[in-house]
């Protein structure tokens, strides 16, 4: 077997697909290579965190997009031929990705959230959500390298391993491409990113006046958590920015518990907040779908259900 590589544009991506690259390399008995193009002094921190081999892309001049280092990427992987290679589902990963594989005249699965080795101990099976979540969708590839893009927190964290030891090799520098970066700005955000919160406040149609948001930051703020929403908030009423609308057509959140206040539960929603390990909701309607995913639900008004959640959560 010639190997498993791995892509990602962080310290935190990258120790995830660690975790799954070590697995597969080991199950396929072989070698697990990172490439890493920035904060070239974590090579060591990634060796002892499972992989073998570490391929230091040059740093880039100021001008130039990571784009660039796609050929690079692309000869150095003609030339191995990896029998795998992930990617984080980045907005950057994801086009680099299509790119690469296109280099190679490879497949490519988006946002993966499984892969296994065949019964042959060679193909590579990996699966992802379809149909809004409602449905895993299961690909085989037949060629290699094998490539799959892999969503953030898909993956705990590979965990440390002290004494092991790699291989650090130096890829050569890339051609200037075409693009240039002219400038460079921060992008504006009206919220904060609440899909790294450990706790999240949702609030849906169940509010009635905008005013009435106070409740449900008072409640997340007891718990120490983050308040999201669901697209009718954000896009129809403007009560909360787009950056914190949970669902397909938002962001997804995995944490620890989720309590949705006045939410229906519509498949659009459940679908960004089916990775939380506990899951609340309250809602006056007895049937509404929420409940279904819910591991705990209260039936009752959420302006007579809140103030007393937040006085629990105080004391």
């Amino acid at each position: 077997m010639a190997g498993a590589w791995i892509i990602a544009d962080n310290r935190e991506q990258t120790l995830e697909l660690l975790t799954i690259g070590r697995e597969l390399a080991t199950t396929m008995g072989t070698k697990l290579t990172a490439l890493l193009w920035q904060d070239q002094e974590l090579a060591d921190d990634y060796i002892s965190h499972g992989a073998d081999e570490i391929l230091l892309l040059p740093p880039l001049p100021e001008d130039q997009p990571p784009g660039a280092y796609i050929p690079v990427i692309a000869d150095e992987a003609q030339k191995k031929d990896p029998d795998i290679i992930l990617m984080a589902s980045t907005v950057r990963g994801k086009e680099m990705a299509a790119r690469i594989a296109t280099r190679l005249n490879t497949g490519l699965c988006s946002n993966c959230i499984a892969l296994n080795l065949g019964e042959d101990g060679k193909t590579v099976e990996m699966e992802r959500l379809v149909f809004g979540g409602t449905a895993v969708q299961k690909v085989t590839c037949t060629v290699r390298p094998a490539m799959a893009t892999i969503p953030l927190k898909t993956f705990e964290p590979a965990v440390k391993q002290e004494g092991r030891q790699g291989d650090i090799r130096e890829l050569p520098a890339p051609a200037p491409s075409p693009v240039k970066i002219l400038e460079r700005k921060p992008r504006e955000t009206e919220a904060k990113d609440i899909s790294e919160s450990r706790i999240v406040v949702c609030v849906g149609r169940g509010i009635e006046k905008e005013e009435d948001l106070a409740l449900a930051r008072k409640l997340a703020h007891a718990l120490g958590g983050e308040i999201g929403c669901t697209r009718p908030i954000s896009e129809e009423n403007h009560w909360l920015p787009e950056e914190l609308c949970i669902g397909i057509s938002g962001i997804s959140v995995k944490p620890d518990l989720y309590i949705g206040l006045g939410i229906s539960g519509q498949v659009q929603h459940v679908t960004g907040i089916r990775d939380a390990k506990v899951i609340c909701a309250v809602n006056t309607d007895e049937n509404a779908p929420i409940f279904a995913a819910a591991d705990y639900g209260i039936v009752g008004n959420l302006y007579d259900v809140v103030p007393k959640l937040i006085e629990a959560f105080k004391t």
